[in-house]
């Protein structure tokens, strides 16, 4: 996909997770028509297991955020959260 078009995708995922006021990691999945480009939005999930191997950790990989740096950055978050939630 060009940049233009996974941008776009990386939009509408931030909107449908704050849309449906998620909280925590999600994943939201999409189907892309080959011929149209159309972005269609498949389904939202938690995500039941992380591991070095994940999708998850690979997707973030590939955008420069490494499996130990995702790691710190989701205690980060998990750590504020519980702290605005006292």
């Amino acid at each position: 996909m060009s940049e233009a078009k996974l941008e776009e995708v990386r939009a509408i995922a931030k909107k449908v997770y704050t849309v449906l006021d998620c909280e925590g990691m999600a994943r939201v999945d999409f189907l892309v028509d080959k011929d149209t480009s159309k972005v269609y939005i498949n389904e939202v999930n938690t995500i039941p297991g992380f591991t070095k191997i994940s999708m998850y950790p690979k997707l973030w990989d590939k955008s420069g955020l490494t499996y130990d740096k995702l790691i710190d950055k989701l205690i980060e978050l998990a750590l504020s959260k519980s702290k605005k939630d006292r």
